[in-house]
């Protein structure tokens, strides 16, 4: 079965913010960052999540016990407009006695197949992933 187009709608409230849905969630965007995260923190927090989420499941499909994943992203941006993210570094501290071999095949996975936001973007940014097993 095809995947539905995502739907979305913004509606202008003052100065650079918008309230944002999409299906039955609601975000607030702010291009100051002010009442909530702007575009291009959203994409960002959006490369994260997909790839956490991936990052979740496989593990859980593999019957590989986490009792927490946390996803710290650092994107850097072009100084010139349009001011685009030129490179992302995601890293990932995952809790348990999780093996280091599943991580990082679930990583790869998801980077290589499944994170459809990674995916989505120009694939000359520089992508660097690294983790972390805290026991």
């Amino acid at each position: 079965m095809p995947k539905p187009p995502v739907l979305a709608q913004l509606t202008w409230k003052h100065g650079l913010v918008f309230d944002a849905t999409s299906g039955t969630q609601a975000v607030v965007l702010d291009g100051d960052s002010a009442e909530g995260p702007s575009p291009v923190q959203t994409l960002v927090l959006s490369i994260a999540g997909c790839m956490a989420a991936d990052l979740a499941h496989i593990l859980t499909k593999g019957r590989i016990a986490f009792r927490a994943i946390r996803a710290e992203v650092v994107a850097d941006r072009a100084q010139e407009n349009p001011h685009r993210i030129v490179s992302v570094a995601l890293r990932f501290q995952i809790e348990g006695s999780v093996p280091p071999a599943a991580v990082d095949r679930a990583i790869a996975l998801s980077r290589d197949t499944y994170c459809s936001v990674w995916h989505s973007m120009r694939q000359d940014i520089q992508f660097t992933t690294s983790f972390e097993i805290v026991a």
